[in-house]
């Protein structure tokens, strides 16, 4: 599999969290696999993270992480402010870059699945013209289950398959929803939760998620 697209329900809901331990584990059982961050807002914390989970410090950021915008916003604004004319077709080229080196290559989208990316374009324009699977990331609290079947049901309309669920408990107290969620998502749109991470949890199957 040449690579997958990480996207999440929402924005600040572990995405570049749960990429990190999975290019750890990949890297762990030997595959020589990378992450992508076409697109970074406010900071390059997320591509660092990518760069210290595989091991390779010296890697240029540039690689992980062709666009770096200043403002923390959705990456039709950040450019706008910076003069910088974003698209689809200019972000592809950065993976298929990484492609001729690592195996396989997780694209972490920005925000919410359809965060706005240039005029016309969105995080899901990117992920339809890569044709990844997608690892969809879900952040366990309440509105999960509405969040993540809106999100499926969009990436089935534009003929993506989303492979798996990861559901995200970045809270230490659990309540009702948080109990109940996963059961919910698998039943509302058939697709398996292949991993469950409790707060501070750092190891996750890849095997289990990416099916590799």
């Amino acid at each position: 599999m040449d690579g997958f697209f990480i996207a999440g329900t929402d924005t600040e809901i572990g995405k570049t969290y749960v990429t990190c331990a999975l290019l750890r584990d990949l890297r762990r059982r030997g595959l020589c696999a990378m992450g992508y961050k076409p697109v970074a807002c406010g900071d390059r914390n997320d591509p660092r993270a990518m760069r210290e989970a595989v091991g390779e410090s010296s890697l240029s950021l540039e690689l992980i992480n062709p666009i770096f915008l200043r403002a923390a916003a959705a990456p039709l604004i950040a450019a706008e402010f910076e003069g910088v004319e974003l698209s689809v077709q200019k972000l592809t080229k950065g993976y298929h870059a990484l492609r001729t080196q690592y195996s396989p290559v997780l694209v972490e989208g920005v925000g919410g699945w359809e965060t706005p990316l240039a005029r016309g374009q969105s995080m899901a324009d990117l992920a339809q013209e890569l044709k990844l699977p997608i690892i969809l990331v879900v952040g366990n609290k309440l509105g999960a289950v509405n969040h993540t079947v809106l999100t499926v049901q969009s990436i089935r309309s534009r003929g993506l398959t989303c492979q798996s669920i990861v559901l995200n408990h970045a809270g230490e107290e659990w309540a009702s929803a948080e109990l109940t969620n996963r059961r919910l998502i698998e039943e509302s749109t058939g697709i398996p939760v292949t991993a469950e991470l409790i707060h501070a949890q750092e190891e996750i199957d890849s095997h289990a998620v990416l099916n590799i």
